[in-house]
């Protein structure tokens, strides 16, 4: 087996399967709902819990359905860069990674079940189109990462939805407070899929693929790119001053301010997938730094209102 194959072994190779620095995408906006929620009731924490996992679970398994149709589709192989890696780099078969997707889809379903048995039986549909969008994200004939709308699926379903969803089973019943409080969030989650599209322009063009970046040019998909990280706090700021909601605790995310300006100089600078990685990096962790500061910040603002 050659050197590309022996980066990860073990439980490692597993381990990177999932692209555990993506997970933050998921439990993020299960924690804002759960913190918008607190206004309205006290929390039920194995909820809370069966959220989380079953979040997680469809995120991994979302990762593991890209690395699988990218791969059989050829966008991957031991010469691309930021990928997880299991099949081409660390000699994981195709179908044993398509089959622990679906193993993956199958346990957060269950977890599904156990959640709209303790709220409502509507989630279950929603859950399904959710896990639907993932899988047909890179899968199907059409998939959704070849459009010009892949980042809006993405923070549409894993920031809005997921956030309403987390709210209403806490709840019973849905607000327009947490609608609100998801625009930050789905607009940070939909940057990590234009920071991915930035870096993989050239090869994703060459492919074929028609991705906003693609369609605009890498400058505008920049210049997006920082007036939407700029729209995101302008709207916690306002909510600052809106009441019966705001509160001086949502100024928490100003702790994070420095991320994104940091992240948009990097892809400035940078051009080859190489060069882009720490662009990349920096865009992760400003979408966890602010997720976990936005989701204190309402948690404590709804505390002191009680």
């Amino acid at each position: 087996m050659s050197e590309n194959l022996q980066s990860h072994s073990g439980i490692a190779k597993y381990y990177h399967l999932m692209r555990p620095h993506t997970l933050t995408a998921s439990f993020v906006p299960v924690l804002v709902g759960t913190a918008c929620a607190k206004y309205f009731t006290n929390i039920r924490i194995d909820l809370l819990i069966m959220m989380l996992i079953a979040c997680l679970l469809i995120q991994a398994a979302t990762n593991m359905f890209n690395e699988y149709f990218d791969y059989k589709r050829g966008l991957d192989d031991h010469t691309s860069v930021g990928i997880g890696g299991a099949i081409v780099r660390n000699g994981m078969q195709p179908k044993a990674v398509y089959n622990l997707a679906i193993a993956f889809y199958i346990v957060a379903a269950l977890i599904g079940l156990y959640i709209c048995a303790n709220s409502s039986w509507l989630i279950l549909l929603v859950g399904i189109v959710c896990m639907a969008v993932g899988y047909l994200y890179t899968g199907g004939p059409f998939p959704i990462s070849w459009t010009p709308f892949g980042e809006i699926f993405a923070g549409f379903f894993m920031g809005f939805v997921i956030i309403m969803i987390t709210f209403y089973i806490q709840v019973g019943h849905l607000e327009w407070y947490p609608a609100i409080m998801s625009i930050p969030v789905s607009i940070n989650i939909g940057m990590i899929n234009m920071a991915n599209n930035i870096r993989d322009r050239v090869k994703d063009k060459a492919s074929g693929r028609k991705t906003y970046v693609i369609l605009v040019g890498k400058s505008v998909a920049i210049l997006t790119m920082a007036l939407l990280y700029l729209i995101s706090f302008l709207i916690v700021l306002y909510t600052v001053f809106f009441k019966p909601y705001g509160s001086p605790f949502l100024l928490l995310i100003l702790l994070s301010f420095n991320l994104p300006i940091k992240a948009v100089n990097r892809f400035l600078k940078g051009d080859t997938p190489i060069e882009l990685m720490p662009a990349m990096k920096v865009t992760g962790q400003f979408n966890t730094v602010f997720g976990f500061l936005f989701a204190l910040g309402l948690y404590l603002a709804a505390l002191t209102a009680i």
